[in-house]
């Protein structure tokens, strides 16, 4: 098989994700890999018609049962028919559900291995705490769904401009979804060193034999001697060094404001950023519509595109296909990363 089968999950039918789907729904797509949507047929008919496509949308039960085309998008139905019902553009419980329920189906079949990857349309957090479940979002959940204690949300730009080296760039996030206070609390050296191996490990994956790992500071330059504060003396630098005796390249705690210019001019294959808006402000400056969103430490593939639900354009016909795209041929680049990794472990045994 040259192309991966991928699962492509709805999201949150009342924002851009359906939309985002039917576009990109191509030869494009289709060259990638082989896809199936997880979600609902009727809400898939509603985008195709919204964007303009004419994509006869069929409900299968498996990958097998229809092969897809430019003409045909095979769906899975995960989600109930009250998602229908769920305004367009507007956070609503049955929406969240949906969302859920679609993220449930398609991790189970990763996990089964009915397909060989999860691509997934954004939800909306308040949406899913609104139907009762109380996750941050996806990263948090599927580390339940997978039985995994630690994992991390890496933003991924692939090689490109305006990158200046050969491998991309990842940016990991040491705490992700909460608010700036709570994650200032939840930093801790222990919490850097297991991001820090994570986006090693993911970096050596991608065939980078040695990838260099620059770590972010917390404070302003770098705490200045911690005249700023001494998070960096405290708690940054103990989990470099520890990271250094490890065999992984890691410098730092380095300020954050010149960190991403270095990683951007080929410094750097990955940056471990403390909090969430340290790492993604810096990485979509650099490509917004290129970023792809890739979970580390689970036992499937899974990427996703680094956009929100966007309530304020859905139903518009504006959604932007390109980060999904992007999400595809990512997970595809993972999943031929993967096979090469077995065969080199069985050519060892």
């Amino acid at each position: 098989m040259s192309r991966p089968r991928i699962a492509i999950t709805m999201g949150d039918p009342a924002g851009i994700g359906p939309e985002v789907i039917a576009s990109a729904w191509s030869r494009e797509l289709l060259d990638i890999c082989y896809p199936v949507v997880v979600g609902n047929p009727e809400v898939m008919r509603r985008a195709a018609g919204i964007v303009g496509r004419q994509i006869d949308i069929r409900l299968v039960t498996g990958v097998s049962d229809i092969a897809a085309t430019e003409a045909i998008l095979p769906c899975c139905k995960a989600a109930d028919d009250n998602a229908m019902d769920a305004p367009i553009g507007r956070m609503d419980a049955r929406a969240g559900q949906a969302a859920y329920d679609c993220l449930i189906q398609a991790t189970e079949m990763a996990l089964e291995g009915t397909v060989d990857a999860v691509v997934t349309a954004p939800l909306s957090k308040a949406a899913l705490w609104r139907a009762g479940h109380h996750y941050p979002g996806h990263t948090e959940l599927l580390a339940e769904l997978c039985g995994v204690p630690e994992v991390a949300m890496m933003l991924y730009l692939a090689p490109g401009p305006p990158l200046e080296g050969q491998h991309g760039l990842g940016v990991v996030h040491v705490t992700l979804h909460q608010g700036l206070r709570g994650a200032l609390e939840h930093l801790s050296t222990d919490a850097v060193l297991a991001k820090t191996r994570l986006i090693s490990d993911f970096l050596r994956r991608l065939q980078i034999k040695q990838p260099r790992i620059g770590v972010a500071a917390l404070n302003p330059h770098a705490g200045e001697d911690s005249l700023f504060g001494d998070e960096e003396v405290r708690v940054i630098r103990p989990a470099v060094i520890q990271a250094n005796e490890e065999e992984i390249q890691a410098t730092g705690p380095l300020p954050a404001d010149t960190l991403m210019v270095r990683a951007r001019d080929g410094e750097f294959e990955g940056v471990v950023a403390m909090y969430h808006d340290q790492g993604h402000i810096a990485l979509k400056l650099l490509g917004m519509r290129r970023a792809v969103n890739i979970t580390l430490g689970l036992p499937i593939i899974r990427t996703s595109v680094a956009h929100g639900t966007a309530f304020d354009i859905a139903g518009q016909g504006q959604a932007d296909p390109r980060s999904l795209l992007e999400a595809a041929r990512v997970a595809r680049r993972l999943w031929e990363a993967a096979r090469l990794h077995a065969s080199d472990a069985r050519k060892r045994e």
